[in-house]
């Protein structure tokens, strides 16, 4: 049986140790290539952090050189992003509810459905980066930016009444608290697009008020429309009889007139002509007085 006679041990391990030396410096290369490069995404700028030196430049969306384990990138948004916060879990940025609690002029509270659009500029990722030490984007709305639209928010309601902030003077409410948070946004480096208030919650106490005020005003309007009916079809008789009257009143007075022109028309010579000229000449053949219409005393 034929015998295989192995390296000896010394002469092996030099081999594997080439081997193995190779493909960490292989290794090694490759992780030196892949991380000297970097991706940035649509609609963000990235800001590359030079440990060493403390530098910081800006580089748009695509392909970012950098140098290994001396930089570190973040990136920021340019494109707008919406934070959102709301009642319902599925539709906000938070999986529970994040409404805001919203106190008002009386003391009262309610929850207040908000979303906030925002983005950075390339010219201000940098600014962003610094006041925040490198946070990402997500921290950044979790903490600063959820803080800053509650307490903007809270104390622009404050001033207002239960029944402005949820009708007269909800647009009022609404550019107030644009107005204030687009300053405090860019202290910060960010840049504000709008704000939206979305569905008022009231408390099922306020609700229900709010509910039977409607439901009397609601009657107090339908009572109103049908006094005002009424009233309409009172004046409408009124009138109606009005020209009646005045209908009558006129057909008297013609009959009146053309009586009166009638009467003073008449004369006794008028009447006896009017009655010869009837006569047929035929005297009665009993009579008790006199000819009727004749009067003999005259030629």
């Amino acid at each position: 049986m034929a015998k295989v006679e192995l390296p000896s041990d010394p002469e092996f391990a030099a081999k594997m140790g080439s081997r193995l030396f190779t493909a960490a410096l292989a290794f090694v290369a490759l992780t030196v290539v892949m991380s000297s490069y970097t991706v940035i995404s649509p609609g963000y700028t990235g800001v590359i952090f030079n440990i060493w030196t403390g530098s910081l430049r800006t580089v748009g969306q695509g392909m970012a050189v950098r140098m290994p384990w001396v930089t570190r990138v973040q990136s920021y948004p340019t494109a707008l992003r919406t934070y959102t916060m709301v009642m319902r879990s599925a539709e906000g940025s938070s999986p529970i509810d994040d409404s805001i609690d919203l106190p008002t002029r009386e003391g009262q509270h309610i929850r207040q459905d908000i979303s906030v659009t925002y983005n950075t500029t390339q010219e201000r990722a940098a600014e962003v980066f610094r006041s925040f030490r490198g946070a990402p984007v997500d921290e950044i709305e979790n903490t600063f930016i959820r803080r800053t639209i509650i307490t903007v928010a809270q104390n622009a309601a404050g001033q207002m009444s239960l029944s402005e902030i949820i009708s007269a003077k909800r647009g009022e409410l609404q550019a107030a608290i644009e107005q204030k948070l687009q300053g405090e946004l860019a202290k910060m480096g960010f840049s504000l697009d709008k704000v939206n208030l979305g569905a008022s919650h009231l408390p099922p106490a306020i609700e229900n008020q709010m509910q039977q005020k409607m439901a009397a005003q609601q009657q107090a309007q339908q009572a109103e429309y049908e006094l005002q009916k009424q009233e309409t079809l009172a004046k409408a008789a009124v009138a109606q009889a009005q020209g009646e009257a005045q209908s009558v009143l006129v057909r008297a007075k013609a009959q009146a007139e053309a009586n009166r022109l009638l009467q003073s028309s008449l004369s006794a010579t008028l009447v006896n002509y009017r009655a010869i000229d009837k006569w047929n000449g035929t005297l009665p053949t009993v009579t008790g007085g006199s000819t009727p219409f004749i009067d003999l005393r005259k030629p």
